[in-house]
């Protein structure tokens, strides 16, 4: 089951960076974790697309994840992660028939 996962991590301990870098991509293949300032505090924010296997749910990988995350900073720091399931997204179909077609010919004139 393919997932873009959107991470985002505030309240984190500076001093612990490298390791709460280290742990998330340990977790999950995150390429672009950087840290931009939000809000008058930094942010680290990354996102990536992989897949979750063994039959493991949304829910049991943030907590797997967030977990990992708290034990790298040593305490509590606030974590939100945007789970996008990449299989079945909301889409939707257009599509042109002949009507349309005799319309545009109509209007093109």
């Amino acid at each position: 089951r393919s997932y873009e996962m959107q991470l985002e991590i505030r309240q984190f301990n500076m001093a612990w960076l490298d390791q709460i870098r280290e742990a998330c991509m340990d977790e999950w293949p995150f390429d672009d974790l950087e840290v931009q300032d939000m809000d008058t505090e930094p942010v680290l924010i990354g996102n990536a697309v992989s897949n979750l296997c063994g039959g493991e749910s949304e829910d049991e990988f943030v907590e797997r994840l967030t977990h990992a995350i708290w034990k790298a900073n040593d305490g509590f720091c606030q974590v939100t992660v945007r789970a996008l399931y990449m299989d079945d997204l909301p889409y939707a179909v257009y599509e042109a028939d002949q009507d349309a077609y005799q319309e545009w010919r109509k209007s093109a004139a």
